[in-house]
């Protein structure tokens, strides 16, 4: 299984805002921390918002955050939800070619392959992603690392 760039950027996003729960965090912020652009990084955070992931508050002082709490966030889902695509192979859309698809057995070897990979995905929240130490030290921002060592 491949998850494409934009559910592995939409995981780093939950992330990100999970290590800073404490605060708004803005797109900017996020885009320069992990080197994408904004303009990829705001497609991929309006969706977050519109699948109910992150709350975004807009005007001075606005930025993001989590729309629910980690723990209820689940991994599987937010692959599921992100990917557009779950077809590994030809033969799991409607349109196949395959001469093989009527007695084919690998299809249903895959299929199973990918459900395991979900379920497996289903047991982890994005809290379990994040230990307390973690969301404590995970992303200070550059300004706050000045502050305390001196």
């Amino acid at each position: 299984m491949h998850i494409t760039q934009h559910t592995d950027y939409a995981l780093r996003v939950l992330i990100f805002l999970g290590a800073n729960e404490h605060r708004l965090v803005t797109i900017q912020e996020i885009a320069e921390s992990f080197d994408v652009s904004r303009s990829h990084m705001m497609k991929v955070v309006n969706q977050l918002i519109r699948l109910g992931y992150v709350e975004g508050l807009r005007g001075k002082g606005g930025g993001l955050r989590l729309a629910r709490a980690a723990g209820d966030i689940v991994v599987g889902a937010v692959v599921r939800d992100m990917e557009s695509d779950m077809e590994l192979v030809e033969c799991f859309g409607g349109e196949s070619r395959c001469l093989l698809t009527r007695s084919c057995r690998l299809r249903g070897a895959l299929s199973d392959a990918l459900n395991a990979f979900l379920a497996s995905l289903d047991r982890v929240s994005l809290a379990d992603l994040l230990s307390a130490e973690e969301r404590r030290v995970l992303f200070v921002p550059l300004a706050e690392v000045g502050r305390n060592t001196g």
